[in-house]
């Protein structure tokens, strides 16, 4: 989905299989080097245990430096009392405002813990300026308990290590991919999620190996 200056590309999957969206990252060997920083800023209350996973894998994948902020409050004119769920645009804009960059090519990555949305979607997983510096990713629906299922950690880290890469590929300006095996493919339900890889296909590798 793309909204006008500045653009965002949203991860989603409705409940009626509408569409939606996950996605990879990429292994040691193919490392792709910038000189930039990205900042992972946990949002609201939540588990900050997945962050240790998350600065790991993207220090792997992007081998830049990647560092934790510090907690950001969710915005409280973010929440739908009627949905029961935060409008992302306004969690973003909050993000926007939370965190000066000292680098033109820093990114920044909220997680919250909490069910997002935006209007004419039942919710997201996440939202990002495409080509930009900021975006935010939901954990709420990565967990298999949110669909009453048992839970199982390595499924969830998995997930929300595809969903981070994905999103911070659509700051680096990489668009949806239409190779199935690709980090920056749209995904129509968490089935092709848990199915992809987390890997850039050489096309979305050498893009971003040129824009970067």
């Amino acid at each position: 989905m793309y909204l006008n200056k500045p653009v965002y590309i949203i991860s989603l999957f409705v409940v009626f299989n509408f569409c939606g969206v996950f996605i990879q990252n990429s292994n040691a060997e193919s490392r792709i080097k910038m000189e930039n920083k990205i900042y992972l800023v946990s949002i609201g209350p939540g588990e900050d245990s997945v962050l240790e996973t998350l600065d790991k894998e993207l220090e792997k994948v992007f081998n830049c430096g990647v560092e934790r902020y510090e907690k950001m409050a969710l915005p409280q004119d973010a929440f739908n009392p009627k949905r029961n769920q935060y409008f992302c645009p306004h969690v973003l804009n909050r993000l926007r405002s939370f965190i000066d960059l000292s680098h033109k090519e820093d990114k920044v990555l909220g997680i919250a813990d909490v069910d997002l949305y935006v209007h004419g979607l039942n919710f997201v997983f996440g939202q990002a300026e495409l080509g930009g510096h900021f975006a935010v990713i939901s954990l709420t629906r990565l967990r298999q308990s949110f669909y009453g299922l048992p839970e199982d950690k390595k499924i969830f880290r998995e997930r929300a290590i595809k969903e981070t890469v994905h999103e911070l590929g659509h700051m680096y300006g990489l668009e949806h991919c239409p190779d199935s095996t690709c980090v920056m493919h749209f995904s129509n339900s968490l089935d092709d999620t848990d199915r992809k890889s987390a890997s850039f296909c050489s096309r979305c590798k050498e893009i971003f190996k040129k824009t970067y």
